[in-house]
Order: structure tokens, then sequence, then C-alpha cells
């Protein structure tokens, strides 16, 4: 009998940091109890195939690990590009079936792609790789694949909170060494609780507008002769706002606000859990979500008028919530999910509010995942059936 070897990767919320980390800077992150899974089962041949429920099997052949144009923005893509990286770094790969499960729903706001990038990369570490290749290495290797194989020029913070789990604060100053520091604070005892509030909107042909984000906050930064806005002194931003609005417009500069202002406050969330000052996190998210409304302009693609679904997520649960709690845009924006914060008492007239309005299973409630072990981790759970 086939030796069954079991994977699995969790999906992530975004705590704070929205859109900070393509620009090098810090977020707070943590992984959830929505995860995917597979089992694996090598098949002595050279090529991966990936069986995921509720869509069409995928393989590649590993005889050619080059980019290919005509799988840009498909789950080929993603293989391919994980199955890549280890090939560069020396590790023998061969073929292996795998089928795979998710309860992180595509366009749930807790990076769907991102765990399954994870996911792949455990799969090949845990295989072929003896475990050797460390938790934040298989996030870089995640992005590798999206960047260059799928073609989305995403940050790096879905698949570092994906790889290394729990919360945590991630300092992406150095994207090749960042710093990775465990937030020791449970939600649970909050006296709120963490959902997602799926918006009812979908990703789909807003690739554009994601990448329209990175692209303006790096034309703010080669202004100044640097990469990405963490390299830009912000008094000298200030200084010569004037002389930058000509050079990129107006969006590119309000997004540099945001990145700014961001920046600094992750890392006051951070002090607020560490002192347990929860009512200063709570306003920090929601000065989060306002500034990322108006400043980053993730919430209403460009354009429309009618259907503003993020916007009017996000209004409706302020009004349910009625000055308690937080709420804001959850991730890369536009469509998927608004996150809040719910005084517990109130989480199930709210859920049932919501669902009202969105419909049946729009709320989520969300735990943070803790570790295998109750610290983190850095390599693939296996066992053998």
């Amino acid at each position: 009998m086939d030796k069954v070897y079991h994977f699995s990767a969790p999906g992530r919320t975004e705590i704070g940091g929205n859109h900070t980390d393509h620009q090098h800077g810090c977020v707070i992150a943590a992984a959830v109890d929505m995860e995917t899974t597979a089992e694996v089962t090598l098949n002595s041949t050279n090529i991966i195939r990936v069986d995921s429920e509720g869509y069409k099997p995928v393989e590649i052949g590993l005889n050619d690990l080059s980019v290919k144009e005509s799988e840009k923005n498909t789950t080929a893509a993603l293989i391919r590009g994980v199955a890549a990286a280890f090939a560069q770094r020396g590790y023998k790969l061969a073929g292996f079936d795998a089928k795979v499960k998710s309860t992180v729903l595509p366009g749930s706001g807790l990076s769907s792609s991102a765990a399954f990038e994870v996911l792949i990369g455990r799969i090949l570490n845990g295989l072929f790789a003896n475990n050797a290749v460390s938790a934040i290495e298989i996030a870089q290797i995640g992005q590798y694949a999206e960047n260059v194989y799928y073609g989305k020029p995403s940050g790096l913070m879905d698949q570092m909170a994906s790889s290394v789990g729990g919360l945590v604060f991630i300092d992406f100053n150095d994207p090749k060494m960042p710093v990775v520091e465990k937030v020791d604070y449970d939600f649970a005892h909050s006296g709120y609780t963490l959902c997602t509030i799926d918006a009812g909107a979908d990703h789909a042909d807003l690739t554009d507008e994601y990448a329209a984000m990175p692209i303006e906050m790096k034309k703010v930064a080669a202004f100044f002769g640097k990469e990405v806005l963490r390299e830009v002194d912000e008094q000298e931003f200030y200084a010569k706002i004037a002389e930058i609005r000509k050079e990129t417009g107006d969006r590119a500069v309000l997004r540099a606000i945001h990145f700014f202002n961001e920046n600094r406050r992750v890392q006051l969330q951070v002090r607020a859990l560490k002192n347990d000052h929860f009512d200063a996190f709570l306003r920090y998210v929601n000065e989060s979500g306002m500034a990322s409304w108006t400043l980053l302009q993730n919430v209403i693609p460009a354009g429309y008028i009618e259907k503003q679904d993020m916007a009017f997520t996000i209004a409706l649960c302020q009004q349910l919530l009625g000055g308690e709690g937080a709420v804001r845009v959850h991730g890369g924006g536009f469509a998927g999910t608004a996150l809040a914060f719910v005084p517990n008492e109130r989480f199930g007239q709210f859920k049932e509010a919501v669902e009202a309005v969105l419909g049946a299973d729009h709320c989520h409630k969300l735990q943070i995942r803790i570790m295998f072990d109750g610290t983190l981790y850095t390599t693939a759970k296996i066992t053998v059936a």
C-alpha cells in the first residue's frame, strides 16, 4: 500500500498593515482556523498532479519548470513556480498526486492562494528536502511563484502569515531576512469576537487595481531615487509633496501618505496589544480602515458607481456596531471581506443582522490558529497513513 502523506497550511488574517508589505513595511498578521489540506502519494512519474475539491485537476511536468505565459493567473503557474524554486535550490523533485481540500474559501480575504502556495511548498519540503527549508523561505518561495509565474505583484505578508503561523509582527525592511516576532496576545480574552464579512464581490478582473497600488507607491519612491517607500525619509516627502504631486499625480501621493501612517500605526497596535490596551488597539483598527478607504483607496474600484459592495459592507457593519468594536477593509481590498471586532455578547445579533442583508454564511467567526506544539512551527506536519 502506498504511503499517504498529510500536509496542511492555514489561511491568514491581516490584523494591521494594509498594503505596507510590498513597500518593505510592517504588518501584524495571524494564521487562522481555516486551512488547506492535502493527502499526497508519490506516483513514480515526473508529473505533479493536484486534484482540488471543486476544481478541475491540474498537472505540471517537472521536465520544464520555466515561466509559461499561457499559465498566467492559473493554479498550474503557482505549482510550477514553487517547484521551480525548489529545483533552483538543488533539490531533486519527483512526481506525486495530491488530493486537496480547503476551508479557506476563494475570495474570503483569508488568502486562499497563499495557503495553497505554502501547502505546495510544505509538500516539496517534506518529501524532497527533508524539511530543510525554513518557514520564512517557504513564504518567499510562495511570493516568487505568485509574482513571477502567476503574474501578480503581491507583497510577502500573506505567505509569511500562513507559513510562520500564530499571531506575529513582521518587519519587511529587509525582505530577504524579515524580522518575525511572536505577539503574545490571546484575542479570546479580549471580550471581542474576530470575524470576516463577505462583501459578495468578485476579485476577478481586479488584478490591475491591485497592481496599481505598489506601482504608484514605487513611483513616489522613484522620485527620491529609491525603490520602495520604506527607503524614503518621511519629512523629506512632505517637504517636496508639491513637486511629487506634479510628477506622480494625487492618488500616488495619497497612497504614500497612507503607507507612512499605516507603517507607524502597526507598531502602535503591537504596543497596545503587548500592554493589554485593547481599546487603543481597536481605535487603531478603525483608523486603519478609514485610511484604507480615503488614502489608499482600496474599497471602491475606480469607476464603480452602482456596485460598491465593500463600501456598503463596511458602512453596514459600522451602523450595526454603533461605535463599539472596529471594522475595516481586509487584505487586498475592493472585493473579498471586511474584518470586524464585535463585542462577544453582541456577535449573535450582529451575524444575524449582517446575513439578513448580505445573505446566509456571509459572516465567519475566526480564531487564531495555535501551532502544533504551541510554538511557531517551521516545518510541515507529516503523518503516514
